[in-house]
């Protein structure tokens, strides 16, 4: 589904929500679940996927009114072998999974 007034390969920015409404980051992306990938590389990596603590990943689109939710975790694994010199031997992966999307009231 296309959004009127938007290409469909353009970046838009979400905001990253706490739960009584500061926004505290942006994070861009074609699609929420984009910037919600990114958002949850920033939580504090635990040591496997399956050992990670889910985290719950508010994202607000700019100028919409629609909360995105999704639970998020990280954890930290060996970059693969073939890595470029810059990066780190150990990195960082997220994965988030939907859970609802909530409609904000205006102010």
């Amino acid at each position: 589904m296309e959004r009127p007034g938007m290409a469909q390969d353009e970046n838009r920015n979400f905001a990253l929500r706490t739960a009584n409404g500061d926004e505290q980051s942006v994070f861009s992306g074609k699609t929420p679940r984009q910037a919600a990938l990114k958002a949850a590389r920033r939580l504090e990596p635990a040591g496997s996927e399956k050992t990670a603590e889910r985290q719950e990943i508010r994202l607000r689109e700019k100028g919409e009114h629609k909360l995105h939710i999704y639970d998020g975790w990280a954890w930290e694994e060996q970059a693969p072998d073939d890595k470029p010199d810059w990066m780190p031997d150990e990195i960082t992966k997220g994965n988030v999974e939907k859970k609802r999307v909530e409609h904000i009231e205006r102010i």
